[in-house]
């Protein structure tokens, strides 16, 4: 279950692990392990199996890390061209983490190869590129590749402790021989302006040798609060499009049309930036206007707004069966009602009861038992007949 911490015994070694849910907060740095400061040898500390040294993977463009953000919020098709299966997999794995809490969206290998059943797909220039951000080493690709938007192609690796060589940003028209340099090919503008401050502390931090993972969790922390930043006003906006609590009774849900959520409207989202958009917790300037109407075209748009409406929907149905449950005169609320419309009220409690003992819907066990009882008495109110149908396996 989500949110709960779980010691799993492998092989002589116990692994602590925390299944995250919604409401934690994403770390940007490993957490502290509590009660384990006595054991030998120390326990070590892994924030996320997965997560990747990721100042190490976007050394060599560290002054378009932002860009590159951009480019991922908003689905663009990217080709990275690298050295070797190992630097093509991790830049591709680097992007692709870095949109962290908004879920990524779009499809992404992180080595493509000639042989892939999809090479005629992603080849072809019939038609616009998908959204899939390809890790190659080929050097074939730049060739067949050259209509897409966005190319990234990196040099070989720098010894560790080095000032990395950045790769400056290039109209896609250079991109036409085997040989191209290293380099970002790209005609996109960046909406946003650079945090040149930023971009100063990580290069500092190199020269003075700073661990890795520091410099790493600190490039880490400052794409997640972009991040946050971004997504926090689309989640007040979204909040807001909830029903009132004091719309959601008992019965009406039953008689009537439940209330539901409202339309997201795109122009009424953008007039609410005004006094409540990213400007409150983000410093940079920037088009963020401009940002969000390419945001509402993308995929990871489509992909956030669809759960979050899930999610909306489910808190609602859930909210239903507590207002029922709570309710005390279901009797004479049965009263006035045909047979047809008590059955159907049967079937759509059962509906939900299996819903949340599914884990599908937020719904408390004192809630879930309640609407047990409440199914039990109007059963018990039918002709026998009927009484029979319902309780038949």
């Amino acid at each position: 279950m989500p949110g709960q911490t779980l010691n799993l015994p492998v092989m002589g070694v116990v692994l602590q692990v925390h299944i995250p849910s919604r409401a934690d907060k994403p770390e940007s740095s490993p957490p502290k392990q509590c009660g384990h400061e006595n054991l030998l040898p120390a326990p070590v500390v892994l924030s996320s199996v997965h997560e990747l040294d990721l100042f190490r993977c976007f050394q060599p463009v560290l002054a378009h890390v932002q860009m590159l953000w951009e480019l991922m919020l908003l689905g663009e098709p990217l080709v990275v061209l690298a050295p070797s299966p190992a630097v093509s997999s991790e830049m591709v794995l680097a992007l692709t983490s870095c949109l962290q809490p908004l879920k990524f969206c779009c499809d992404y290998r992180p080595y493509f190869t000639v042989h892939d059943s999809e090479f005629k797909e992603f080849t072809t220039r019939t038609q616009a590129p998908p959204n899939v951000v390809l890790g190659v080493t080929n050097p074939f690709f730049i060739k067949t590749l050259q209509h897409w938007p966005h190319i990234l192609r990196i040099g070989e690796p720098r010894m560790s402790g080095d000032l990395p060589k950045q790769v400056k940003l290039k109209k896609p028209s250079r991109l036409k021989t085997l040989d191209t340099k290293p380099g970002l090919y790209t005609a996109y503008t960046a909406h946003l302006h650079r945090d040149k401050a930023l971009l100063r502390r990580l290069l500092k931090g190199l020269q003075r040798e700073r661990p890795s993972d520091l410099l790493s969790a600190l490039l880490r922390r400052h794409l997640l609060e972009l991040t946050q930043s971004f997504i926090i006003p689309l989640e007040h906006y979204m909040a807001s499009l909830m029903p009132l609590q004091k719309s959601i009774t008992p019965w009406k849900v039953w008689s009537g049309t439940p209330p539901q959520i409202r339309p997201f409207r795109q122009d009424d989202f953008l007039r609410s930036l005004e006094h409540s958009g990213p400007q409150l917790t983000c410093m940079l300037k920037g088009d963020w206007l401009g940002l969000y109407r390419r945001f509402f075209k993308s995929p990871h748009f489509d992909g956030w707004y669809r759960q979050r409406h899930k999610e909306m929907a489910q808190k609602l149905e859930a909210l239903h069966l507590e207002a029922i449950c709570e309710a005390q005169n279901i009797e004479i609320w049965m009263k006035d009602k045909s047979e047809v419309e008590v059955v159907d009220l049967v079937l759509k409690l059962r509906e939900r009861l299996v819903r949340a003992q599914g884990h599908q819907l937020p719904v408390k066990e004192a809630t879930m038992k309640r609407a047990r009882l409440y199914i039990e008495t109007v059963v018990r109110s039918l002709p026998m007949d009927l009484q029979v149908v319902l309780c038949s396996p």
